[in-house]
């Protein structure tokens, strides 16, 4: 039998430890088993903070066009939306605002989001293509699995397109759709949108690790 601080500890971090062990497994489990990359087609990019997970993606390719829905006019510095590449991810919008850096990160606000937040938002970077290796991964779709990944995107928008100065000036944020908690975070709703596409990617994937390591 476990003496009260032991019982405490099991209270404490068994939920913990039994949210990590769930999400290892939900982001070894294969879905999409059988697709493999092909020899030709348009080229995104998984990449990684070490903490969330988003998709890099070219502004025009495969009969999409993201020009018109993230303009260039949006961002702080218009010059920066000369580049060619899209760099967007989905969260909860108090943190997404609140945490301009690493430094700003308190525990009440990652606790809060990850109780339930209706309140979410779409970060969008004007960048160019990325190099491959270290926090960035080369996926080459076909394109109907490029119009499928950006049919998701654009679903997560929301309608009414409302804006929110990002961090710096090349980057915007955009009122977006979708619940975000402990399970449908950051990273699953990244490989949520790569599963829609049909790529190889594990069932639920809440962790960098259960995204980045399919590729």
């Amino acid at each position: 039998m476990l003496r009260w601080p032991g019982r405490v500890a099991l209270l404490l971090f068994g939920p913990v430890f039994g949210y990590g062990v769930a999400g290892l497994i939900g982001g070894a489990l294969p879905a999409n088993a059988g697709w493999r990359p092909p020899a030709d087609g348009v080229r995104i990019y998984v990449e990684s903070n070490g903490v969330h997970v988003g998709l890099v993606v070219p502004k025009v390719a495969a009969g999409v066009d993201w020009r018109g829905i993230a303009p260039g006019a949006d961002l702080r510095d218009p010059r920066y939306g000369g580049y060619d590449h899209l760099a967007i991810g989905w969260g909860e919008r108090t943190f997404f605002l609140e945490t301009a850096t690493w430094a700003d990160v308190r525990l009440g606000t990652v606790l809060a989001a990850a109780r339930g937040s209706d309140a979410t938002l779409m970060h969008v970077e004007h960048v160019p293509a990325p190099r491959v290796g270290g926090r960035s991964r080369s996926v080459l779709l076909r394109p109907a699995e490029y119009r499928r990944l950006a049919a998701y995107i654009r679903a997560s928008l929301a309608p009414e397109r409302t804006r929110y100065r990002g961090y710096d000036a090349n980057d915007v944020f955009y009122a977006a759709r979708g619940h975000y908690s402990a399970v449908q975070t950051c990273n699953a709703w990244t490989g949520d949108a790569l599963r829609q596409a049909g790529v190889r990617i594990g069932r639920w994937t809440p962790f960098p690790l259960t995204v980045t390591a399919w590729f």
